[in-house]
């Protein structure tokens, strides 16, 4: 399968995680909701890993190396992410963390030496830029949905959300040299995973206060942590490593902030509202710029 078709399906699990981990995000808060949910991933890969022999294209140096992309594109990244989200909600902390494409864009040019020309070049500033207007302009004005308010300071929800579309770009980004030596992505996502969790599991160890879950973990919440693991985590992220084995990094990166045009449909399913005429507007953009690049 195509690189390009791989970040598009990595974007759509995104999309469809976002609905199943903001109700035990909000509840138990960002570092538990992360740990656990880094927990189950973990889980999932390592046993993949195992029954499919991907384990041994891990040697020390790849291990290294996915462990300080794990840490700071899933155990700072992700939980900054849930912390925005927990703050501004799923549509608003979209739209920052779709900035990990222009983030990418930039690094890949500075560090990778890769340059968009062309079709590509054109389709990703209508992709990123229906994005953006998609989200700013995705909600009606009649809308007073819980996820729509703003929980603190909203100076710190957007802090946030830049950090975790940095840590993203830079965790991903890190690795491209790697992946396109063949190593599995199944292994590879395990392995960051797990250096992911234990970095949670020191902070709560040490007794780190915000480590603490605000309230007790149910079975519903339970259910929701573990299929967001593993549509979001153990299938989205593993998608993403492969794309960036043959794919051009910042291209990979661009086609899988499409993530937010996917969720307004599905919000559109939990708001029983249709979206507002910008969301309409930035999803024709973002369409548009998508063929251009598969084009």
């Amino acid at each position: 399968m195509r690189p390009e078709a791989l970040a598009l399906l990595a974007a759509a699990c995104w999309a469809v995680s976002s609905l199943f981990s903001a109700p035990p995000a909000q509840r138990l808060g960002a570092f538990a909701f992360s740990r656990w949910r880094m927990l189950f991933a973990s889980v999932l890969l390592w046993g993949l890993a195992l029954a499919g022999g991907g384990w041994r294209s891990l040697d020390g140096a790849a291990m290294g190396l996915l462990a300080v992309s794990g840490v700071i594109g899933i155990f700072i990244g992700d939980t900054a992410l849930f912390g925005c989200m927990n703050r501004l909600g799923p549509r608003r902390s979209g739209v920052l963390f779709a900035c990990h494409a222009l983030f990418s864009g930039v690094l890949a040019w500075a560090f990778l030496g890769e340059v968009l020309w062309g079709w590509a070049l054109l389709g990703s500033g209508l992709l990123v830029g229906g994005v953006m207007l998609a989200i700013l302009w995705g909600k009606r004005s009649d809308e007073a949905h819980g996820w729509e308010q703003t929980r603190g300071p909203l100076v710190v929800g957007v802090a946030l959300g830049l950090l975790a579309a940095l840590c993203q770009s830079v965790a991903t980004l890190m690795l491209k040299p790697l992946m396109s030596t063949g190593i599995d992505a199944v292994a590879a996502s395990a392995m960051r995973m797990s250096m992911a969790l234990a970095a949670h599991a020191v902070l709560l160890a040490v007794g780190w206060p915000g480590a603490r879950a605000r309230a007790p973990m149910r079975w519903s919440d339970a259910g929701l942590i573990f299929l967001s693991a593993a549509v979001a985590m153990a299938l989205g992220m593993t998608l993403i490593l492969a794309a960036m084995r043959d794919g051009q990094a910042g291209l990979v990166a661009v086609l899988s902030s499409v993530t937010p045009i996917l969720i307004l449909p599905l919000l559109w399913l939990v708001y029983r509202r249709r979206p507002a005429a910008g969301a309409w507007l930035g999803a024709v953009l973002a369409v548009a710029g998508t063929a251009m690049i598969l084009s």
